[in-house]
C-alpha cells in the first residue's frame, strides 16, 4: 500500500511544482510591457527525502533574469530619457507562451498519474475487504 501512498506524494509534488511554475510564467506574461519589470525564473531540483527515500521535486528559489532590458524609442513615455529611451521589459512572450504550454502539460501529466494511482489504491482496497 505505502507504493501507491508513494506515487501519491510523487504526483503532488509535481503538481506543486508545476503549478509555481505556472504562476511565475502567468506573472511574466501579465508584466510583458511593464517597464523595467525582469522576467522571473525557476528551477527544479530534485528532493530524496525522509526515511521513504522517496524523490520529490522541489522548485529552487525565484530568481529574475539579469539580461538586458529592452531599450524602446518613445519620446512622449513618461520614464524616456533625454534622447527618447526608456528600459522595457527583457520577457519573450514567444518564450513565455511555450513554457506555460510546456508546464500546463506536464502539470496534467501528473495530475493523471495522481488519478490513476488513486483509483488503483481504491480498488486494492476494495478487493482486500472482500
Amino acid at each position: 500500500m505505502s507504493d501507491f501512498s508513494n506515487a501519491l506524494d510523487v504526483s503532488i509534488s509535481g503538481l506543486k511544482a508545476q503549478s509555481q511554475r505556472l504562476r511565475h510564467l502567468s506573472e511574466n506574461i501579465a508584466n510583458a510591457d511593464t517597464p523595467g519589470y525582469r522576467r522571473k525564473t525557476v528551477s527544479f531540483e530534485s528532493e530524496y527525502g525522509g526515511p521513504d527515500g522517496i524523490a520529490r521535486v522541489e522548485t529552487s528559489r525565484i530568481r529574475t533574469d539579469q539580461s538586458e532590458l529592452e531599450r524602446i524609442y518613445d519620446p512622449a513615455h513618461p520614464m524616456a530619457d533625454e534622447g527618447g529611451h526608456y528600459e522595457g521589459s527583457n520577457v519573450n512572450l514567444l518564450i513565455e507562451i511555450a513554457d506555460a504550454r510546456e508546464a500546463q502539460r506536464s502539470y496534467e501529466a501528473n495530475l493523471k498519474m495522481f488519478e490513476q494511482s488513486r483509483k488503483m489504491s481504491s480498488n486494492l482496497m476494495s478487493l482486500l475487504q472482500k
